[in-house]
């Protein structure tokens, strides 16, 4: 007899409130190396919804099953997958656009890409670290390089990735300064900001040239805002993107201030995991739940990312939306 999961499936691109419906699916067998794992909480992230919307629509084949972080517990270990045991508590960011996602109550996950998680953080707060840590650490670690005495400027700082970027660029010894409404700023400020910057009341660029300029910016908005970077940046500075880029960019400013750009599609991978969460516990890193939604409101979930009303009015919230698959 086969054993039946629930899960949120993604049927159609287009609106949230169209998108998504309940199904329940066969639960996945893991194979060589992989690990079972009873997904107890994800989150939705800006790549869930260019993926609901049809951004990467061949990419993804109709129906199926999106989302891409997750913590939850070890169920069954495949063939060679010894590294963890029935019962562990692990997190993990899923590869992208790689087989069955995390809006179900079971996933199978290659073990390399798994950690154990952190024991300060609950299922829900794990979740919605995951994708997020991931990308501030390649972001600033890997590809900037930041050093202590170096400041670096991240744009939406309320926002999920920014929230994570502030913490962490402030744990590696930066000055740290942000763009974020006006709201928004005792928020930031809370999480390490030296510096925070109204970008609703005008242009950022004179302001941040005011500081002496800065050694990195963390882009998180694309469009102007990436374009107008080299404008900020200090001698050999550095530019890394997460957004992505359809139309072509004039990078002759760039060249003028010996500028160096990285674009970021995040990868998963066990270290970085592990070394976010010996941030988390050292009390360097903390991630910043927003909401708390039922799997059953994934719609719900992206709608309140994109800022809509189907949340009963609510404005987005700070920090992440996590998904609470198990309640």
């Amino acid at each position: 007899m086969t054993t039946l999961m629930r899960v949120m499936e993604l049927v159609c691109f287009g609106d949230a409130d169209t998108a998504f419906a309940p199904r329940e699916l066969p639960r996945p067998t893991p194979g060589p190396g992989q690990l079972l794992v009873r997904v107890e909480a994800t989150s939705v992230n800006p790549l869930d919804l260019q993926t609901r919307r049809g951004d990467y629509r061949d990419q993804v084949a109709l129906p199926a099953v999106v989302g891409n972080d997750a913590s939850g517990v070890v169920v069954e270990s495949g063939p060679g997958a010894g590294d963890f045991q029935p019962g562990d508590e692990v997190w993990y960011l899923a590869p992208i656009f790689s087989g069955q996602g995390t809006y179900a109550e079971f996933h199978v996950v290659d073990q390399a890409l798994v950690a154990r998680k952190p024991t300060r953080l609950s299922h829900v707060e794990a979740a919605g670290l995951a994708l997020v840590g991931v990308t501030v650490w390649e972001a600033l670690v890997e590809r900037a390089g930041v050093r202590a005495g170096e400041r670096v400027l991240v744009h939406g700082g309320a926002g999920g990735v920014g929230s994570a970027a502030i913490q962490l660029a402030g744990a590696l010894g930066a000055e740290v300064v942000t763009t974020a409404r006006a709201r928004d700023h005792e928020f930031v400020t809370g999480l390490g900001a030296d510096t925070v910057i109204d970008f609703s009341a005008g242009d950022y660029v004179p302001q941040v040239r005011a500081l002496g300029g800065v050694d990195v910016v963390l882009d998180t908005v694309g469009g102007d805002t990436l374009a107008r970077s080299p404008e900020v940046l200090a001698d050999r500075g550095r530019v890394v993107s997460i957004v992505d880029t359809p139309e072509p960019q004039n990078l002759l400013a760039a060249w003028g201030v010996n500028a160096t750009y990285h674009f970021l599609f995040v990868s998963p991978g066990r270290a970085k995991l592990e070394a976010l969460g010996r941030l988390v516990d050292q009390g360097g890193l903390r991630p910043v739940i927003g909401a708390v939604l039922p799997l059953a409101d994934v719609a719900q979930a992206h709608t309140l990312l994109e800022g809509g009303s189907a949340g009963g009015g609510r404005r987005r919230p700070r920090g992440k939306i996590a998904v609470a698959v198990r309640q």
